[in-house]
């Protein structure tokens, strides 16, 4: 009986509770709206998107804590993708103007990389953030997003090209280094843009498969 009762309060202690996930969404609100505007596009389906998550992380159990902050940016990225259903947006679509309200959350100093991100389709775009931003592999974007790795590779390879503007300041760094790199592996070379490293967390990032 000691023995189980010790179980209880060591996995109470381990575990991320309620608590936990309330806390994280609110000293990370910034961060993690700013990931639910990227993926949506939208102030008004970000708003939502940050509330699902919000729902989902606090019913989750058995999360490590040391894993709940990795945890609550999956949740917002599989709300999302239920939102927008961006493989279904194979084609641009036109995009309603960015409103003021949409950047209430957004650092000065990332406006001009969030548009840019905002300018590519909807599947581009969720790959883009969901590998280069979120550090997601080939093989975990394309479960989520329901698709295959060599489908990924492709959406990244026209990310990176639409935002080579962008980039253009690590360009002669990238060209030099990039040959018979994967879109994976070159995507890590843009990784110094400054949004990269704002969206830059340690810990693990969990299972798709769940």
């Amino acid at each position: 009986m000691a023995s189980e009762a010790s179980k209880e309060i060591v996995g109470s202690v381990a575990y991320a509770s309620t608590a936990d996930f309330e806390r994280i969404f609110t000293e990370d609100m910034t961060g993690l709206y700013l990931l639910s505007f990227l993926l949506t596009g939208d102030p008004d389906r970000a708003e939502e998107c940050f509330v699902a998550g919000v729902g989902e992380s606090t019913k989750a159990k058995r999360v490590f804590k040391e894993w709940a902050r990795s945890w609550a940016r999956r949740t917002i990225i599989r709300s999302a993708i239920g939102f927008i259903a961006p493989r279904q947006q194979s084609v641009r679509t036109m995009r309603n103007p960015v409103l003021p309200r949409g950047l209430n959350y957004v650092p000065l100093a990332l406006e001009a990389e969030v548009y840019a991100i905002l300018e590519l389709a909807p599947f581009e775009r969720f790959v883009f953030v969901m590998s280069v931003l979120q550090r997601y592999s080939e093989h975990d974007c394309s479960i989520l997003l329901g698709c295959s790795r060599r489908d990924i590779a492709a959406a990244l390879a026209r990310a990176l090209e639409q935002l080579g503007g962008l980039m253009n300041f690590h360009k002669n760094e990238a060209d030099a280094g990039s040959e018979g790199l994967s879109g994976l592996g070159r995507s890590r070379l843009v990784s110094e843009m400054t949004i990269a490293r704002y969206f830059a967390t340690p810990g693990w990032n969990p299972s798709v498969s769940q």
